[in-house]
């Protein structure tokens, strides 16, 4: 399949063009972002002064990359490439996979934002101002630049990137870690793919990257089912396999880091906290979901809560799963960063967790970049954990009210979200109707 065709096919499997709304709506609708922004103090536009230094930093790009292939391992001979929804304005990871006698050697590549972002500057001021990127169906309020973001820090196909990579060797039978190198890099994407087109890849035998996404496929896998054996929740039973590739290669490298910085370096980071709920919680969550209609909770998983509901999950009838996972996360308590990992993550089941993978939306990646290479913990960490905590909750009320606003004046939240909108003369599409409130799943802990 050509890619032309490829995206054409991602666009139908998301909706059927745009939603289309008027022009009233359309102003409807940007009031209440701007109420709502307001309310959560989320800053929209960028400083001047912010702009001005993200376009100082995009100019001579190629003669600076080119006198950092010294100082950095030179990966542009590895196969890699990217893997993000169709509508995706930068790439910030990619993946690169090899198979060696009895381990997998799996390499995460991240933008290195850190190069261009640094503690004094401009653009690191403002991160910690907005605390990550807001996404908002059809709107995005981005935590950098998209002048710096989608271009020099966009690991886009066919051109030279500074990257951060994290390099593990894994054994094959137990997939536990046999090393992890985490480094500098220069690296050169070869095809930039959306998740269809990555699903489509596994299928056809003979389309490029088969190879490699099928052996990183077969690995995401079982490193999926390993988890679920291990007592990590697991919310959404039928995530595609392009999808579990991302997620579970993310986890990893995640976890990889979090591992070096506090067992190997011993040092203060931003760590990523998820209490447990009580004993009497979990008993309430359980009791409601066994007292759904045509669900019954396995007898052999009541021991640990996190397997009963998966075992649950993968047996009910899809009409109930969204009952069941809104019973489980009207009891978790929230997720936040602490500069300590003690406690770990409940809902992952983890003893240490961090997040490394997404330096251009989230203000702890960023962070925890510069504490990798830099060997450099922040004095004000304490407060920069509890302000990307806040401005994490903030994000994510304004984005449920956003929501529950579209379904007031007609709209479909999932509709808007996974299609656009467009805006027409007097005319006004309304939505269907469908109930998609989103339920943040365990996994979505990581992304």
């Amino acid at each position: 399949m050509s890619d032309q065709a490829d995206q054409a096919a991602a666009g139908t499997a998301e909706g059927q063009g745009p939603v289309e709304i008027d022009e009233e709506l359309a102003r409807h609708l940007q009031n209440k972002r701007e109420e709502l922004f307001e309310k959560f103090e989320i800053r929209d536009a960028f400083p001047q002064a912010v702009m001005e230094e993200a376009e100082r930093r995009t100019e001579g790009v190629v003669e600076e990359i080119q006198d950092e292939v010294e100082e950095r391992r030179d990966l542009r001979d590895l196969t890699a490439w990217t893997t993000d929804p169709i509508d995706a304005q930068d790439f910030d990871d990619a993946l690169s996979i090899e198979r060696e006698d009895d381990v997998y050697r799996l390499w995460v590549h991240i933008a290195d934002v850190t190069h261009y972002v640094h503690p004094g500057s401009e653009m690191w001021a403002e991160a910690v101002e907005r605390g990550n990127t807001v996404y908002l169906p059809a709107y995005t309020v981005h935590m950098l630049p998209p002048a710096l973001s989608e271009t020099v820090c966009s690991l886009v196909p066919e051109e030279d990137r500074l990257a951060h990579t994290v390099e593990m060797v894994l054994d094959a039978e137990t997939l536990s870690y046999e090393t992890i190198d985490i480094y500098k890099s220069v690296i050169r994407s070869d095809e930039r793919l959306t998740y269809t087109q990555a699903e489509n890849r596994l299928d056809d035998p003979d389309a490029p990257l088969h190879e490699e996404c099928s052996l990183v496929f077969e690995l995401a896998d079982r490193m999926h089912e390993q988890r679920k054996e291990d007592g990590s929740l697991v919310l959404n039973p039928s995530r595609d396999r392009a999808h579990t590739i991302i997620e579970e290669c993310m986890l990893k490298a995640n976890k990889a880091v979090t591992h070096v910085l506090m067992f190997q370096r011993g040092v203060e980071a931003m760590y990523r906290v998820h209490p447990q709920p009580t004993p009497q919680e979990w008993d309430r969550a359980l009791k409601e979901i066994q007292e759904l209609d045509g669900v019954s909770i396995p007898s052999d998983s009541w021991d640990d809560p996190r397997k009963a509901v998966n075992a649950t999950l993968e047996q009910a009838p899809g009409r109930q799963l969204r009952k069941i996972q809104r019973a489980v996360m009207r009891v978790m308590p929230r997720a936040k960063y602490m500069n300590d990992p003690f406690g770990g993550h409940h809902a992952l089941n983890f003893e240490i967790y961090g997040h490394f993978t997404s330096p251009i939306r989230r203000l702890s990646d960023l962070i925890n970049h510069w504490i990798v290479h830099e060997e450099d913990v922040p004095e004000d960490l304490v407060a920069l954990c509890d302000r990307a905590s806040d401005k994490q909750k903030d994000a994510e009320r304004c984005e449920r009210e956003y929501k529950q606003f579209l379904s007031e004046v007609g709209l479909d939240a999932y509709a808007v979200n996974n299609r656009g909108l467009r805006v027409v003369e007097d005319e006004e599409e309304e939505g269907d109707g469908t109930d998609d409130a989103d339920v943040e799943s365990a996994a979505g802990e990581v992304e």
